[in-house]
């Protein structure tokens, strides 16, 4: 399914959907990169709506997070 979305068409049907390794709990995020744009769901649940982000923001979210931006 294409989804309709400003930043272009994230066509989820191309997706290949990752999490991280080691997950036991099945509450999960799962990443997928199709063409230039970056869909983010609930792994645990594959029908949840689909976060999608540009190339840059996704550089600039990744980047935050190696710098420590979000650690508590």
């Amino acid at each position: 399914m294409t989804l309709p979305h400003p930043k272009g068409q994230f066509d989820s049907s191309r997706a290949q959907w990752r999490s991280a390794p080691g997950d036991s709990h099945g509450s999960r995020v799962e990443v997928a990169f199709v063409d230039d744009l970056i869909g983010l769901r609930n792994g645990a649940d594959p029908k949840s709506p689909i976060l999608v982000f540009t190339q840059a923001e996704w550089d600039a979210f990744v980047l935050g997070a190696k710098d420590g931006e979000f650690d508590a």
